[in-house]
């Protein structure tokens, strides 16, 4: 199995970008955490990150017949990226949405949520650790079929 790890715009300043809220853990601690637990459970993994809308929405559409599912952590296009919904939607992999804070108890535009539509799961406010629960939910998901 291969999961494709996907991070939006400002994942690359954690570590910087509100330590109250996102941690003091770098976004280069947050790939090693990922690539250590895939590593761990025999799943082959890519991860990305992308400031940009369009980046994104390249990357999973060169997902289709490449990768088995996606992890995505949008961050901001969360709320505002149809695009990003519609290319999840045009994939027709299994994906799980992962957000390191709790969203749902922050501003209220960041309770809709477009990339969750096309999305099995949402996991969120778990910080690192709700990568390794959408992993895992993938990788028993993967195997059942």
């Amino acid at each position: 199995m291969k999961i494709l790890v996907i991070n939006g715009p400002n994942l690359n300043m954690l570590g910087i970008r509100e330590p109250e809220i996102y941690g003091s853990q770098t976004y280069p601690d947050l790939v090693a955490f990922i690539e250590k637990v895939c590593a761990d459970e025999g799943v082959g993994c890519e991860v990305f990150q992308s400031n940009h809308e369009g980046e994104i929405v390249d990357k999973i559409q060169k997902a289709y017949k490449n990768a088995d599912a996606i992890v995505i952590n949008p961050a901001a296009y969360t709320h505002t990226s149809i695009a990003i919904l519609d290319a999840l939607k045009a994939v027709t992999l299994p994906a799980v949405e992962v957000h390191l804070s709790a969203v749902e108890n922050r501003e209220e535009f960041r309770r809709i949520s477009y990339a969750g539509m096309a999305c099995l799961k949402t996991i969120t406010g778990q910080g690192f650790e709700g990568y390794r629960q959408a992993i895992l939910f993938l990788k028993m998901k993967g195997e059942r079929l």
